[in-house]
């Protein structure tokens, strides 16, 4: 009677697919506990830190076990070690065009690589870019950086696209934020009132603490005439913020109350105007 192992010696072909259906199913648990243990050491340890660089590592980690898992079931058999040859190894062609249909997905892997080693923000920051996004950063992949918008809005954005743009960091300490803000005032101002008007508005906001360093500890950031505009005086004060604060809130309230505060005041807020001439037939204006 023929016994199961001789059968399998004498049938190889299905005694190495069992093989590589074993070795899969093996590899699919060994993946999923790697992936939990992962997962759990995530929570603790590097979304306790919000650190990019721990979290762009973890993607990278998690890409590296599926890989090699992929490629230990593909090479565990001799049914599949020719094709896993081909899929790992490749030929020239193949790599030639592999390497012209991921440049995207390199460019924004090496990029990413770029933003984790400059660190100009982590996981928590508000940052601003040059064309006006802004949000705070919820995570970072090896693709893309994720952004929260006002009103719970996510924004995907390219780690290449990111590397290339200029951003602002509006999170200059731990559980601190700050926003620069400008203000208009007309030609004729009292200067120095209208600085001592806005300082006081930001103080007195409920929305806004003394974040910026100072010899006596935290202070409220100073006001500037910083710029002859064509038709304004501009003044400029940096606002700090707690995060539990959005930022859009806080703008909005010292916006409301600065405009209250110089038409209380008597400083004009000037805006442009346009004359409208009309010539009659006789060529006289009206």
């Amino acid at each position: 009677m023929t016994t199961i192992v001789e059968f399998l010696q004498d049938n190889r072909v299905l005694a190495e697919s069992l093989k590589l259906a074993g070795t899969a199913v093996l590899a699919i648990i060994v993946v999923t506990l790697v992936l939990r243990l992962e997962k759990k050491a995530s929570l603790r340890w590097i979304q306790k830190r919000k650190n990019i660089n721990l979290r762009f590592v973890e993607n990278i980690g998690r890409f590296v076990v599926i890989f090699l898992a992929v490629e230990w079931v593909v090479m565990s058999s001799t049914i599949t070690q020719s094709f896993g040859k081909v899929l790992f190894q490749g030929t020239t062609v193949i790599a030639a065009v592999a390497g012209f249909a991921a440049q995207p997905v390199i460019a924004d892997l090496i990029c990413g690589m770029m933003l984790s080693a400059a660190k100009p923000f982590d996981i928590g920051d508000r940052i601003e870019l040059e064309d006006g996004t802004a949000g705070i950063v919820k995570d970072i992949t090896l693709r893309h950086v994720t952004l929260q918008d006002i009103d719970t809005l996510v924004r995907v954005i390219p780690n290449s696209k990111l590397n290339g743009m200029k951003l602002v960091n509006m999170s200059p300490a731990p559980g601190m934020r700050s926003v620069h803000m400008r203000f208009n005032v007309a030609y004729d101002t009292d200067v120095k009132q209208a600085m001592e008007t806005i300082r006081h508005v930001v103080e007195e906001s409920p929305l806004s603490v003394p974040g910026k360093p100072g010899p006596n500890g935290g202070e409220y950031g100073p006001v500037y005439f910083i710029q002859y505009a064509d038709s304004s005086l501009v003044m400029a004060t940096t606002v700090y913020y707690t995060p539990a604060s959005p930022t859009e809130s806080v703008k909005s309230d010292i916006n409301t109350r600065v405009k209250q505060a110089l038409e209380a005041n008597g400083i004009e807020i000037p805006y442009n105007y346009v004359n409208v001439v009309v010539n009659d037939r006789d060529g006289g204006e009206k």
